[in-house]
């Protein structure tokens, strides 16, 4: 099979500032059409909520890299974009965490609502999950994830933007995918790893030499 590269593989970084004389003969960015960038330049312009989020996203990555964590970042975005109210879409395994983000929001200012991943208690049999891939093996009910119930309530309370907390990968997805406000991810779910994926990548030539 042929080789397909992308930008994974290159390691001049020209399109961080135009620098078209360096650019590998893969690259993305050179091998763009004048029209295709022009055109989705114009989509975020014209769009006043995609323009919107474009420009509060370029400010705090202008005046906060590397002086603000991401909790920090989180309240600035939610103030300069305007939001009048924050959905969180939390693992039952971090609620804790939740109701301390809470207080920090409420601490800010910020009004949110709250669902845990377990709402409706469903389960996991009912979607056809089978007893041996059970946390419990079968031995008596053991609610599902439920991301799109998650969504739909979050939806109904009419949330401007949700922040994700620490869902199953693919539970993640469910939920940006039936979530009608803008999604962003405060906690990545890695119970191993303390919830610190790139944790593996870092040590990936030690003890996760597995990787590779």
């Amino acid at each position: 099979m042929k080789d397909i590269f992308s930008c994974a593989n290159c390691g001049n970084q020209a399109c961080r500032s135009a620098s078209s004389d360096i650019y590998p003969n893969f690259c993305l960015t050179r091998k763009l059409s004048r029209e295709k960038t022009e055109s989705i330049t114009q989509k975020v312009k014209k769009s006043p909520k995609l323009k919107k989020i474009a420009l509060v996203s370029a400010e705090i990555e202008g005046q906060f890299y590397g002086k603000f964590c991401r909790v920090e970042e989180t309240i600035e975005f939610i103030r300069r974009i305007g939001a009048k109210k924050v959905g969180i879409a939390t693992c039952m395994g971090l609620i804790a965490e939740t109701k301390l983000l809470g207080k920090i929001f409420e601490k800010n200012g910020i009004e949110f609502y709250a669902v845990c991943c377990k709402v409706g208690a469903v389960d996991k049999s009912e979607i056809g999950v089978p007893n041996e891939n059970k946390l419990n093996r079968g031995a008596g009910h053991e609610s599902m994830c439920n991301p799109v119930m998650q969504a739909e309530l979050l939806n109904e309370q009419g949330v401007d933007i949700n922040i994700i907390m620490g869902l199953c990968v693919g539970h993640d997805m469910l939920f940006s995918m039936h979530s009608k406000a803008p999604v962003t991810t405060l906690i990545v779910k890695d119970r191993v790893l303390c919830h610190n994926p790139v944790g593996a990548l870092y040590t990936s030539n030690t003890i996760y030499s597995r990787f590779k």
